[in-house]
């Protein structure tokens, strides 16, 4: 009997992101955090520097596929939790930020350890530039879309 592997397509792909997601949430949901403010957190961690607010809101934007008042409050959240502070202009990670990142991420590494481990290189090599490819094509219809 010979099987065959099931075709990538929007709906696996959607599904994949949802329950990897779903994984990513229930770690954040014992920190107390949202999916949204720890994407938001992470583009500030990995900044390793102040970053313009207007900016990180732009990333998040960006990333997310939000629109710029959603980024916005979620930024202030996270400033209202403790995890990021405004000077000016620019937002900055509190030390309390990089804690909560850390211990995040330490978390969320055994979970991505156990779903990713054993996927053979070529394998993600593969799945990595069609994830590229579709998120290039989807970002041009969305840019088409709202031009």
């Amino acid at each position: 009997m010979t099987t065959t592997a099931p075709k990538a397509d929007a709906r696996a792909l959607g599904l994949a992101h949802y329950a990897a997601r779903a994984a990513l949430e229930s770690v954040l949901g014992r920190h107390g955090a949202t999916f949204q403010q720890q994407i938001t957190l992470r583009l500030a961690v990995v900044a390793e520097a102040p970053v313009e607010r207007a900016e990180l809101v732009a990333q998040v934007v960006g990333s997310l596929k939000a629109g710029a008042a959603e980024a916005e409050q979620v930024v202030e959240e996270l400033i209202g939790k403790g995890l990021l502070t405004a000077e000016a202009s620019r937002v900055l990670v509190t030390d309390a930020g990089r804690e909560f990142y850390a211990a995040v991420s330490a978390e969320s590494s055994k979970i991505s350890a156990r779903v990713w481990g054993g996927i053979p290189e070529e394998d993600l090599a593969a799945a990595g530039r069609v994830l590229a490819l579709v998120a290039e094509r989807a970002n041009a219809e969305l840019a088409a879309a709202s031009a």
